[in-house]
């Protein structure tokens, strides 16, 4: 995975990965155990925070699309970028240049 294996490149500019997955917490231990993720990962089965940032079921298929945003320390997103596509995600580097 490109974001794990950048983690500590985020961790250098000051930020953290969270990851959120349309799934149950044992769903998301398994994934995040299987691909050997550092980071966190969080459980959301009811899709509450994918349907609060607005990207739930986007691609009709009952899932969060694939999602990135940048939020700043005062809890503003200053940058977002939402996949047309199960493999549409940006660029590290292109998260990178965003970090405030």
């Amino acid at each position: 995975m490109e974001l794990q294996r950048n983690y500590s490149r985020f961790e250098e500019a000051g930020a953290e990965i969270i990851a959120l997955a349309v799934a149950n917490v044992s769903s998301v231990d398994k994934v995040r155990k299987a691909i050997g993720i550092t980071y966190p990962m969080l459980a959301d089965p009811q899709h509450r925070m994918a349907e609060a940032y607005g990207v739930y079921d986007l691609l009709g298929d009952g899932l969060a699309a694939p999602s990135v945003f940048v939020i700043d320390t005062d809890g503003r997103i200053v940058w977002q970028y939402i996949g047309r596509n199960s493999t549409d995600r940006p660029k590290v580097a292109q998260i990178l240049e965003q970090i405030p």
